[in-house]
């Protein structure tokens, strides 16, 4: 179905003028939903403070804007009214926001904020079509798309990707401890070691150092890499990585408590050392780049070559 459209004077459309009048429409847009449901607004607040789950909220946006920004000139080259595209979005985003404010569906007041997330990403994405019509919603498609990252993984599938994260990181602590050479016996989640017993907890899932390491992915296979296969082999990479990683971190602390310091378990490193590990899990994401990078960079050589 194309798009009843309405053609813009192509002087105003096409100067700077023309785009900020449209922008500041799309802004105010953009603030309606808070405004007309304020206590889910205050609640959601709430969850981004206290909450991991919420906290890629305060950043995903933020990268959007900015992809948009810098392809500005390809995305608002052309810009009209999409009056078909943003009225579908804009009315699915309106029945999500409702369905959540009213909470039809008796969701805890958590799933019922990400229910509130939901709405207000397919609320923005329709002001988007609208001001700027579908060419432009095109051009601006993986930074539109990208904002479903600020949408908090629900429960009870939060729970069940923890698990998954849990089981896989103590799969992975065991090897680590063979490859070590430290005794062990191991029952479940909990690890009996020498002079201490240590349980993977939900905690040490790293389910929030996962998300942003593959948010991190996905953009970066955005960025640098043209192939499709090639950004899908990156971004399925982050899933063994994550697991590693958290298995890394289970045993170093680990050992460092049974051989160095028992506090180890509870001090700083314990605590907020996963920003650390986080870094270290981007070091093979990088490696992995720079390689299919290069095998992108041949391949395309040989296509101009033949």
């Amino acid at each position: 179905m194309r798009d009843q459209t309405i053609d813009v004077n192509p002087t105003f459309a096409a100067s700077q003028g023309g785009v900020r009048l449209r922008l500041l429409g799309f802004l105010l847009i953009c603030v309606v939903p808070f405004v007309l449901v304020w206590d889910l607004s205050a609640a959601l607040l709430v969850f981004v403070r206290t909450d991991d789950s919420f906290s890629q909220l305060m950043v995903v946006p933020f990268v959007s804007a900015f992809l948009v920004y810098e392809r500005r000139e390809a995305i608002f080259s052309g810009v009209r009214f999409g009056w078909i595209s943003g009225a579908v979005l804009l009315a699915l985003g309106t029945s999500i926001v409702t369905a959540a404010r009213f909470n039809f569906l008796h969701l805890s007041p958590a799933n019922a904020c990400v229910l509130f997330v939901l709405g207000i990403v397919l609320f923005w994405m329709g002001g988007f079509s609208l001001m700027f019509g579908t060419r432009a919603f095109r051009s601006a498609c993986f930074p539109l798309l990208f904002l479903f990252f600020s949408v908090p993984i629900p429960e009870p599938l939060r729970s069940n990707v923890v698990y998954v994260l849990q089981k896989g990181s103590a799969v992975t602590a065991e090897a680590f401890f063979r490859l070590e050479g430290v005794p062990y016996l191991r029952e479940g989640f909990v690890f009996s070691l020498p002079g201490a017993a240590i349980r993977v907890a939900e905690e040490c899932s790293g389910i929030r150092s996962s998300l942003a390491l593959l948010i991190t992915t996905v953009l970066a296979s955005h960025l640098f890499l043209r192939s499709t296969r090639r950004r899908l082999l990156l971004c399925a990479a982050v899933i063994p990585l994550t697991v590693l990683k958290n298995g890394l971190r289970i045993a170093t602390l680990s050992t460092l408590a049974i051989y160095v310091n028992p506090g180890f378990l509870t001090g700083d490193l314990h605590r907020h050392g996963g920003i650390v590990f986080f870094l270290i899990g981007l070091v093979p994401m990088a490696l992995l780049l720079m390689l299919l990078q290069r095998s992108e960079n041949r391949a395309s050589s040989l296509a101009i070559t033949r």
